[in-house]
């Protein structure tokens, strides 16, 4: 009887098989590969290099926090939730994806310093838990539930990792 109620909540919930960012073992598993990265890591597709790519993860995290806020553009504001329902789910982000101008980096920030800020960042949602997440509206995809946080703040981590082959 409780198989049956856990696949029938499965067809109208996230497939148990996703990566949470909340998750211990899961938010470990970002951490080690993050730190497989080294200042000599290259990019197997984009134009960012390592040092870029780990400034680049860190705002949106920030934004996810609240500890950035954006306010939503009008682009987001037409198309937002269009996206959204687009990229939530399971299927991971794809090459060359474009991004928001704010997230952009285009000086050469220090691996050194850059490393440990990311691991701390992706850290604090387990620490945490879902609490961490802001109650502000996404600047793209305007309210989002914790669920579509924690998806896409996985996928885009999981995307710029598989980037550097790690």
């Amino acid at each position: 009887y409780f198989v049956f109620l856990s696949q029938f909540a499965a067809l109208f919930n996230r497939s148990s098989e996703m990566k949470s960012v909340f998750n211990s073992t899961d938010n470990q598993v970002l951490i080690d590969r993050i730190q497989k990265l080294t200042p000599e890591s290259k990019a197997l597709w984009g134009k960012m290099n390592v040092s870029q790519m780990l400034a680049h993860l860190e705002e949106p995290i920030r934004v996810a926090v609240g500890d950035l806020n954006l306010k939503q553009t009008l682009i987001g504001w037409l198309f937002g939730k269009w996206a959204l329902k687009k990229l939530d789910g399971e299927k991971a982000f794809d090459r060359n994806m474009p991004t928001a101008p704010e997230f952009r980096i285009k000086h050469q920030p220090d691996f050194a310093a850059e490393l440990p800020k990311v691991i701390d960042l992706v850290s604090r949602y387990a620490k945490e838990g879902p609490s961490v997440i802001t109650k502000m509206p996404h600047p793209f995809f305007g309210k989002m539930t914790i669920e579509q946080w924690d998806n896409l703040q996985w996928k885009h981590l999981d995307h710029h990792l598989r980037q550097f082959g790690v």
